[in-house]
């Protein structure tokens, strides 16, 4: 039996950012208002007390891997990932990890490179013409295969993101020469939301039909993702031929939460874990089962 942990959108800041006369310029300014004149801020000011408590409690339950599916920071500094990467325990846990849009915020900020520095420890693994992206991880029984979903972007409300037409084809060969087993993919984006719907433009995969049509190609049989806040489970999406999990933000007020999953062969069982903030401890709230075939 293997046992997984997969959360995602944590959003820590630190206390001393990297600014640029540049950043008042792009979309970073934008994202810094949402953060302190929008209320972000305040949904997600217990985040390290939070994120303290779980790895605590990943430890306390023997959890083998963790799946990060992005979002480490609110402003995509590099001081911020830096100070993730210390909370989540990169260097002392195995896991796999993939950059969310805030962690891409602006387009310097991705083309830095930040993220995949930062994060290296959790970005081992199978790749294709030793580019960054894709890259797949045996665990278990099975193979997290972790693609990149996001673009840094010019406009304050371009939260949208894309694979692109060469990461598509690398993920392709990769899935093509991986050896026998579930395949499981990582993205930040989504799928669908949580009513069935595809994501709204400005929030969403711009190449999200091409990304699912190499996935299904590819024997995918399992989709994880970050970027919505609130955890759901969707069996039977309608824009996808496999089941879709979205581990919801695991600190944001009221939505905090990440799920355990443990599986052997091809039969996974999820088990989504609720922060009980007065207890300050994670809580059973649902479970269900996946066939990973």
């Amino acid at each position: 039996m293997t046992r997984l942990a997969h959360l995602s959108d944590i959003h820590l800041t630190a206390p001393n950012l990297e600014w640029t006369r540049a950043d008042w310029f792009n979309k970073r300014l934008a994202a810094w208002a949402n953060l302190r004149l929008l209320g972000r801020a305040k949904r997600f000011r217990h985040s390290e007390r939070v994120i303290d408590r779980l790895m605590g409690e990943l430890r306390q339950r023997s959890v083998e891997h963790i799946v990060f599916s992005g979002d480490a920071t609110a402003l995509g500094f590099a001081s911020e990932m830096r100070r993730a990467a210390e909370f989540l325990q990169i260097a002392e846990l195995p896991g796999l990890a993939v950059p969310g849009n805030h962690d891409y915020c602006t387009i310097p900020a991705a083309r830095t490179g930040d993220f995949e520095r930062v994060f290296a420890p959790w970005q081992q693994g199978r790749r294709v013409d030793g580019a960054i992206y894709p890259f797949a991880q045996r665990v278990g029984d099975a193979w997290l295969v972790a693609v990149n979903s996001c673009t840094g972007n010019r406009w304050a409300w371009d939260a949208s993101g894309a694979a692109g037409l060469e990461q598509r084809q690398r993920l392709a060969r990769l899935l093509e020469t991986l050896p026998p087993g579930p395949r499981i993919l990582v993205t930040h984006f989504p799928v669908s939301l949580a009513s069935g719907k595809k994501e709204r433009g400005y929030r969403g995969l711009r190449d999200l039909a091409e990304l699912v049509d190499v996935a299904q190609r590819g024997n995918v049989t399992l989709w994880l993702h970050g970027h919505r806040h609130r955890a759901y489970y969707l069996p039977q999406p309608p824009h996808a031929p496999f089941p879709v999990v979205c581990a919801g933000s695991a600190t944001q007020i009221g939505a905090w939460s990440y799920y355990e999953y443990t599986f052997k062969d091809a039969a996974l069982t999820a088990l989504r874990r609720h922060y009980n903030f007065d207890k300050n401890v994670f809580e059973d709230a649902e479970s269900f089962q996946i066939q990973l075939t």
